[in-house]
């Protein structure tokens, strides 16, 4: 990163040598260097570098057929198999409305872009790897067998990039933005504007207007709209939806990408500290020992209350949000608000 000495490409795949068995992100920061810096250094042998387009990727992408749309953050892994279709474009936003692959992206996170190839015995495994400008990860796409492998080379060929040199710049990761508005902040007033909202959406308007985060939101409301729940409530809402087939929403994002599954889970497994889900089309894999707060989160809507479940990690930033599926012009489902008004709760301090 920029003001910190990174080893060479040659010292990076030397050392990869030395650590074949380490996955990739563990490797990084086994040496110090950003993810994106371990697949650059392999440009020119297994890895070609892309121009991170994101007009030019949905464009193609929907001809390659079947794949495995893959979004993290530094807890959680959302792994979807599908089709990319249902595409809208947009500069500060695209979105992905397909049934199985739903992502909401956003192009201007979106810094460098690679093709990988990486053999395992006899197979290839091809992918398309995305990072923003720490060179964090922020979307990956996976070929499977079913994929139409002609699309993708096409589609490669009119990403490639001018660039294929093996080092790349990156800087660090932003600090969080610390947020001002809480020392003037007019309770009354942000709570009836909470009241009055119709659309989940107007929430971040919200924040931005009172120059608030969303722990510090949360934590002013009141439990008429937001209230603590335990650490574990999250593993306890899993295990009920899994055994009554409760269809449930998804959201795990960082800064570049949010992706999300819809409709129920089934097979829940615990291995070590990560809880995971793992179904045909849908695989999660939740660090629970990184969840340190956890909230249930009632936003007014024009078809009533809709009441969300959320993870945070010990730096306030989100982990996993979870809703009771529901479409447009559809009140909550009861089931989902029954389940959620009944996890257990931390008392609160009483907010002034």
């Amino acid at each position: 990163m920029t003001g910190i000495s990174k080893p060479s490409p040659q010292e990076i795949l030397r050392a990869r040598a030395e650590n074949p068995k380490l996955r990739e992100r563990e490797f990084a920061q086994l040496l110090n260097i950003s993810e994106a810096d371990y697949v650059a250094a392999q440009c020119g042998d297994a890895v070609m570098r892309i121009r991170p387009d994101v007009d030019a990727l949905l464009g193609g992408i929907g001809a390659v057929g079947e794949v495995m749309a893959l979004t993290r953050n530094e807890s959680a892994v959302h792994e979807k198999i599908g089709v990319y279709d249902k595409i809208v474009q947009g500069n500060r936003a695209a979105m992905v409305l397909g049934a199985q692959i739903d992502l909401r992206i956003f192009p201007n996170a979106w810094k460098h872009g690679f093709a990988v190839e990486k053999r395992d015995g006899d197979d290839v495994r091809r992918s398309l790897q995305f990072f923003d400008e720490a060179g964090e990860a922020v979307h990956k796409i996976h070929l499977r067998t079913q994929s139409d492998l002609d699309a993708y080379r096409t589609l490669v060929e009119t990403m490639r990039s001018d660039d294929q040199s093996r080092t790349i710049e990156t800087v660090a990761p932003g600090a969080r933005e610390v947020l001002d508005g809480i020392e003037q902040l007019d309770r009354d007033d942000f709570r009836h504007r909470w009241s009055q909202m119709t659309d989940v959406h107007q929430f971040a308007g919200l924040l931005r207007d009172f120059k608030l985060d969303r722990q510090q939101a949360l934590n002013v409301i009141g439990e008429e709209y937001a209230w603590h729940l335990d650490t574990q409530a999250v593993g306890a809402m899993m295990s009920h939806a899994a055994q009554t087939a409760l269809p449930i929403m998804c959201f795990v994002g960082n800064r570049g990408c949010i992706q999300i599954h819809s409709g129920p889970i089934s097979e829940l497994k615990t291995m070590g500290p990560w809880l995971n889900v793992l179904d045909p089309t849908f695989h999660l894999h939740l660090r629970a020992d990184h969840i340190h707060e956890v909230w249930a989160v009632r936003k007014p809507t024009k078809d009533g209350h809709v009441t969300s479940l959320e993870a945070y990690d010990a730096n306030h930033e989100m982990i996993i949000q979870f809703f009771g599926k529901r479409h447009e012009g559809q009140g909550e489902r009861e089931d989902w608000r029954f389940l959620i008004e009944n996890l257990p709760r931390v008392r609160q301090s009483t907010a002034a």
